[in-house]
């Protein structure tokens, strides 16, 4: 490689590349609204700020405690389809098609009306918590395969010869390659999780959608409303990038550090 390739773009070039992309992206925008003589005022909001705020915080909490039960179903799944149980691997998979070849939103009615209501679930939250960590879990359940058949073996003869134990070699060769490998697809499944939690909002969860949805139905203001709670989501996918961002560098370097202990 030359110089040149070798060379990283200082702090001052991203901000000014971001800048730069931001201009653009907020000039086409006002360009589009301009052209069709749309006048948008935000402060037809301000009397809902409760409302907003109290459907973003239950974005956030389905959002987080979906994707823990959905890390747990994905982690047991991922294992599940290589089990030397016949039975029990063909469940995993046949869970895994089921979940991934169906939409969503049939999902969330299925689930609700009928599972749920059979094993009495009649809480909303909780069953949209369960409905979107089911969901996820077949998405999550083939990173985490993937990422666990990518390890090389060889990293797993290293570590017995130096003499590590199981939990070892948990602690220092599996997790961090693992998290190292699927840290970026599971930042971007979660902020599926995010995005996919709006679709709650047909069981009537009150969530950031729902929210959205009533005021809408009250001020009629759609083109206000819809472009607010865009900008909310993308919020929270963004800041969901850059902490994958930094645990991923944090893992790269912690199974650098210890990839021949």
């Amino acid at each position: 490689m030359t110089e040149l390739e070798n060379k990283k773009p200082t702090t001052l070039n991203k901000i000014l590349s971001g800048l730069f992309v931001a201009t653009i992206l907020v000039g086409f925008l006002w360009l589009s609204i301009r052209s069709i003589g749309l006048e948008l005022d935000f402060s037809t909001l301000l009397p809902y700020k409760q409302r907003l705020w109290q459907g973003f915080v239950m974005t956030i909490i389905i959002s987080v405690g979906s994707l823990i039960v959905s890390l747990f179903i994905g982690s047991i799944t991922a294992i599940g389809q290589n089990a030397r149980i016949l039975a029990i691997s063909y469940l995993c998979k046949t869970y895994v098609q089921i979940i991934r070849g169906t939409p969503l939103l049939v999902q969330i009615y299925f689930f609700y009306y009928i599972i749920g209501t059979a094993w009495g679930i009649d809480n909303r939250y909780v069953a949209g918590i369960l409905i979107l960590s089911i969901f996820e879990g077949a998405y999550i359940s083939e990173i985490v395969r993937g990422g666990l058949e990518s390890i090389d073996h060889q990293q797993y003869e290293i570590a017995k010869a130096i003499g590590l134990t199981p939990i070892k070699t948990l602690q220092f060769v599996t997790l961090p390659i693992l998290l190292s490998r699927i840290l970026p697809a599971l930042a971007g499944q979660f902020a599926s999780i995010i995005k996919d939690s709006s679709l709650l909002s047909v069981i009537a969860v009150i969530e950031l959608t729902q929210t959205i949805q009533e005021i809408s139905a009250d001020n009629f203001r759609m083109f206000e409303n819809y472009i607010f709670v865009g900008l909310l989501y993308f919020i929270l996918t963004f800041s969901v990038s850059m902490i994958s961002g930094v645990l991923e560098r944090r893992y790269n370097h912690e199974y650098r550090t210890n990839k021949y202990l």
